[in-house]
């Protein structure tokens, strides 16, 4: 394993640097790097289905997260990539075994984490070292932060115009939301894409012909962004509509602070269930929510906080697994259209 010793010290010219999951990506920036959201890559690629059978074909087992498999497969397809940064607490444990494989073939990777009880000295001390790392400063970071948040409120007018006016669908507040944890590599060519969304919605205010969220049984969504982002259109074909997309949500860290630890201390998804219900109950009741759904991807640990959600939450609730698929079958598309049914029958 040539690669079992990752070098330290600076990277020196610009990369792009692959992430597991959502990091405090001003320091990726402050640095002169460009941070790429694996997960993305991996669910919009055409061929995400290939990415997973070239993990197994590594040497995955198939009773893996397809997740873990399909960024293996990003990554192996990437090869202009300096560095991973792997969360290694506070996202999946299977990312342990990921940073590992990675680092055998050779992969610079980087390791960041989330300490579970949302300490902010511990928190502070992990970000300085991603700093130290990648050769820059949290002074450069904290400015960067103010250049990313003009961004991000952008996003977060969306989520507004999404449960507020009800002229946003939800596969566009999903897009909006999660896109938040890379920028998309281009933060003022992604703010122009929502500048121009934010046009579109405006225009609806007068077309006779769009449905709003009013006259729609209204969801949550809760738990990891699916695998299958046609979820959403479906629903919309059902008569319901998703105002709320809990995780995609925190990655635009809707928090009314300046400090950039603080801000990611706040950030819900990477520390407890418990943490994570104050927001949902928060949420649901201020969005007037009828129902969730509670999306877990097959053979993740996160599939056992459904217990806790259901005892915690009063809400109707639908848990949807899927596991390998970016596309839904006949029995998903059966349970989600008697959901709706049932909560429409509710409503009226």
């Amino acid at each position: 394993c040539p690669g079992a010793a990752s070098p330290s010290g600076n990277m020196g010219d610009m990369a792009r640097i692959g992430i597991t999951t959502t990091v405090p990506v001003e320091v990726i920036y402050a640095a002169g790097h460009v941070p790429v959201d694996l997960n993305n890559v991996f669910v919009s690629s055409p061929a995400c289905g290939e990415l997973i059978e070239e993990a197994e074909l590594a040497g995955f087992p198939r009773s893996f997260c397809a997740w873990i498999k399909g960024i293996y497969g990003a990554v192996r397809r990437m090869p202009d990539l300096g560095a991973v940064v792997a969360v290694t607490q506070g996202d999946c444990s299977n990312t342990h075994a990921l940073m590992e494989t990675l680092q055998c073939e050779g992969m610079e990777v980087i390791p960041f984490a989330y300490p579970y009880e949302r300490d902010y000295d511990l928190l502070r001390a992990q970000v300085e070292g991603l700093a130290r790392r990648l050769g820059t400063t949290m002074e450069e970071a904290q400015a960067e932060m103010r250049r990313l948040d003009r961004v991000r409120r952008k996003a977060r007018r969306v989520d507004e115009l999404s449960w507020k006016e009800g002229l946003v669908r939800g596969l566009e507040n999903h897009l909006a939301l999660v896109s938040c944890s890379d920028f998309e590599g281009d933060p003022e060519g992604f703010a122009s894409k929502l500048d121009l969304l934010l046009e579109e919605v405006a225009k609806r205010k007068r077309e006779e012909g769009f449905r709003r969220a009013e006259g729609m049984v209204r969801l949550g969504y809760v738990g990891v962004p699916p695998m299958a982002p046609e979820l959403y259109d479906y629903l919309e074909s059902l008569g319901a509509r998703v105002v709320y997309n809990e995780t995609q949500r925190q990655f635009s860290l809707p928090f009314d602070t300046g400090d950039l630890v603080e801000k990611y201390r706040r950030y819900s998804y990477p520390y407890s269930i418990f943490y994570r219900l104050r927001d949902i109950r928060r949420e649901a009741e201020r969005r007037r929510l009828q129902g969730l759904i509670h999306y877990v991807q097959s053979f993740c640990f996160r599939q056992v906080e459904d217990i806790i959600l259901r005892r915690s939450l009063d809400l109707p609730m639908l848990t949807l697994e899927m596991d390998r698929s970016s596309r839904l079958d006949a029995r998903t598309r059966m349970r989600l259209e008697n959901f709706v049914s049932m909560l429409g029958k509710e409503k009226g």
